[in-house]
């Protein structure tokens, strides 16, 4: 079988998923700050929300064509990817220290809602009323996560971060409404391509879709989150790059396991309960850096990145 055709499709389905995921993310941050919220409820909200559509829409897609370990395989791979792949470039670039109390608050959800999915996915299957769970989780941590922030007082500096990377929006509002349309229309069109090409992928190598959904699927979705951080980290912004891979983890599994359940109940064959207890570990070693002020440093990035790459390495077939 020639390898040609599903390759294109899946490049094809990047592209259009990273425009897709840029369209969205524009409109709706611009739509929200017209609707009254800060930048700083918008930064660790919408923002970091948006960035994670690419994962949604695909995960979804999976779901409806039965591909239940491309879509958990997408969620469990992005959040190991998003820490130990992205937040290793980003700390190599800029060591991070986080100074925004509720990011304090919120690595110690993420690791919890960690260990949540790995005791949903004990049988590989979720569920409509276990996706209704997810879902409700997700509800309730954004009305938590827009109170607490509404409420708290950050720094200057942590506020004109987000002042920076959420810029007010200076176009109509048709505008906004015309880049959330198309942002959607690209992020479904990429998802089937992305969803179709790399399905033929794991044929053509002969590797499990799991595989493919935990390795390609899971970059190609999470390139809004490595622009978000690399660009946070180039401008010296460690609460944007922070909050942005948090959220997204967060929303990764309440949200979008949640919302690809509800549409069809997802198994997933192939994954093993070992990718899971990765990305459990991925998010736990945030915990004694953030939680005590500390700063993210080059050589922890490093490692970050090595751990990442050995296990990896682990998962293709030799």
């Amino acid at each position: 079988m020639s390898l040609t055709s599903p390759t294109l499709f899946v490049l094809t389905g990047l592209v259009l998923l990273y425009f897709g995921g840029e369209g969205l993310v524009r409109g709706s941050t611009a739509l929200a700050l017209r609707l009254g919220l800060t930048p700083l409820v918008v930064g660790l909200t919408v923002v970091a929300f948006g960035t994670s559509a690419p994962e949604m829409v695909v995960s979804v897609q999976a779901a409806l064509a039965g591909q239940g370990a491309v879509s958990i395989g997408n969620v469990i791979g992005s959040n190991s990817l998003n820490i130990g792949l992205i937040l290793g470039i980003t700390a190599l670039i800029y060591p991070l220290k986080v100074q925004l109390q509720i990011l304090r608050l919120d690595t110690p959800i993420m690791v919890g809602v960690s260990l949540v999915a790995a005791w949903l996915l004990a049988d590989l299957t979720i569920g409509r009323p276990e996706g209704a769970l997810l879902f409700a989780g997700i509800v309730g941590y954004t009305y938590f996560t827009v109170s607490y922030a509404r409420k708290v007082k950050p720094t200057a500096e942590v506020e004109a971060e987000f002042a920076e990377a959420v810029a007010q929006p200076r176009h109509g509002i048709w505008l906004d409404l015309l880049f959330i349309v198309a942002g959607l229309a690209l992020l479904a069109g990429g998802s089937h391509f992305l969803v179709d090409g790399a399905t033929r992928l794991a044929k053509g190598f002969g590797v499990s879709e799991a595989i493919i959904g935990l390795t390609i699927v899971a970059l190609g979705t999470s390139m809004p989150e490595l622009v978000t951080c690399v660009v946070a980290a180039c401008k010296k912004e460690p609460d944007i790059a922070l909050g942005n891979i948090i959220g997204s983890n967060i929303f990764n599994i309440l949200g979008i396991l949640g919302v690809a359940a509800l549409v069809r109940p997802i198994t997933g064959e192939g994954i093993r309960m070992t990718d899971v207890y990765v990305s459990i570990a991925f998010a736990t070693v945030l915990l004694p850096i953030l939680m005590t002020g500390r700063t993210l440093q080059r050589w922890e990035g490093l490692l970050l990145l090595a751990g990442y790459g050995v296990y990896v390495a682990t998962l293709w077939p030799k």
